[in-house]
């Protein structure tokens, strides 16, 4: 499974931004997806995640809101009233072993895309 992630860029504080990971294959729909981040000099940290068939999610904070769409194999992460602290690189990954919050229980990882929020 390759994965792309997209959608990050520079937004102030308060504002939104909708990241997206579209995966290659036939068989995203079998796979449970997660986003992490990871800001400078910090361990990367769990942000959202979401099981192969939508039914259930797992977010971190109530600003942000995983979902998927399998028929375009695509994951979205809904960032609203975003804050400076959230300033990270937003990485998508993919596995099957549950919605878990573990980064380690994933085998498949985009190359990330920043986001900067301004003050």
């Amino acid at each position: 499974v390759q994965l792309q992630a997209s959608g990050g860029g520079l937004v102030q504080a308060g504002g939104s931004l909708r990241l997206s990971c579209v995966a290659s294959g036939r068989t995203f729909r079998r796979y449970d997806m997660g986003w992490f981040r990871q800001a400078p000099g910090k361990e990367r940290e769990f942000v959202a995640a979401i099981s192969g068939g939508a039914g259930l999610t797992s977010e971190a904070d109530s600003r942000f809101t995983i979902s998927r769409d399998n028929a375009k194999n695509t994951v979205y992460l809904q960032m609203n009233s975003l804050k400076p602290e959230d300033t990270a690189v937003y990485y998508c990954a993919a596995g099957d072993k549950g919605v878990t919050s573990d980064r380690r229980r994933y085998d498949y990882w985009g190359q990330g895309t920043q986001v900067t929020v301004s003050s």
